[in-house]
């Protein structure tokens, strides 16, 4: 199969992590992978974790394959988690290029085929898009407002429209890291470690669909705080950003007021302060730590307007 260039089209492994207790979703992320316009091969990897790879197998029975078009369904082989799910499908995957796909978004259509073409145009090993995100019956796109992202930008802020469900990258240049506590960050890893080697290529257009409320993740406090610690000392660089360094001190604040450390609230909220006296996420952390609004409260007002803490 060829591209409009005539060069042949690169054969696509995509990577699906699932628990298994979102058939209805997980149905919806493999169909729309399948439909996408592309003259090459798309081969999808449903990685079962923490459930069994059959009974998953089989509630993707009815899903239509094709010439160019196989799904395949695989236990995790390594490090039980996201990161040796995903690391799973990669190293099953013998494909050109690699994409994820969380079990509970949806790619839109023309978000491979754009993805490709910034690849190509650009010499980038790595693409990401612009997202919709899904909450509450509300959908709010969130878009980067730039065609590449790089390592700085992503110091800055972790750029959440820089998802796991938008990434493209070129078979055999990263892995991702299974020493990831609970799985936390390791996306956000991935892309800067990605971006420290080339800028990543961006569509900045709303092209993933990501319905937040249903992630394993949402409100697993103590995970979350161990995840960010985790990233502070794998990037040096998240430190040295005032800008970065402030988002991620208001976060601990934040996470640890929800689980009733005011202590350790107050003094991360005071670094937060410290490295940037405007840092929104310190008084927020504050005011939850003082019991004038609950944690979880403050996600869902956030989530509806397509933001995280």
């Amino acid at each position: 199969m060829t591209g409009p260039a005539g060069e042949a089209a690169p054969s696509v492994g995509v990577v699906i992590p699932t628990r298994g207790d979102r058939p209805a979703h997980l149905g919806v992320a493999v169909r729309a992978a399948l439909a996408q316009e592309h003259p090459g091969r798309i081969s999808v990897v449903v990685v079962a974790d923490g459930t069994s790879h059959e009974t998953v197998a089989g509630r993707l029975a009815g899903v239509p394959t094709s010439a160019g078009r196989d799904v395949r369904v695989l236990p995790n082989c390594l490090t039980p988690g996201l990161p040796g799910a995903r690391n799973t499908g990669i190293a099953a995957s013998h494909t050109d290029l690699i994409a994820f796909c969380d079990d509970d978004d949806q790619w839109l259509p023309g978000k491979l085929a754009a993805q490709i073409t910034a690849l190509a145009e650009t010499g980038a090993e790595f693409a990401s898009c612009g997202i919709e995100v899904e909450h509450g019956g509300r959908r709010v796109p969130r878009l980067a407002g730039a065609t590449t992202v790089t390592e700085a930008d992503l110091l800055r802020s972790r750029m959440v429209m820089v998802h796991s469900s938008t990434f493209l990258f070129r078979r055999g240049t990263l892995w991702v890291d299974e020493s990831a506590p609970c799985g936390q960050n390791e996306d956000w890893d991935l892309a800067l470690r990605a971006a420290r080697r080339h800028p990543l290529a961006n569509v900045d257009r709303p092209l993933v669909r990501v319905r937040w409320g249903s992630s394993h993740y949402v409100a697993r406090w103590g995970e979350r705080i161990a995840g960010l610690e985790w990233m502070l000392a794998r990037h040096a660089g998240l430190s040295d950003d005032p800008r970065g360094a402030a988002r991620v001190y208001g976060q601990l604040a934040f996470h640890h007021a929800a689980l009733g450390h005011r202590r350790e609230a107050g003094r991360w909220a005071l670094r937060a302060f410290a490295a940037r006296r405007s840092e929104p996420r310190a008084p927020i952390a504050l005011a939850v730590a003082a019991g004038l609004i609950p944690a979880a409260r403050v996600l869902s007002l956030l989530h509806d307007r397509g933001h995280g803490i």
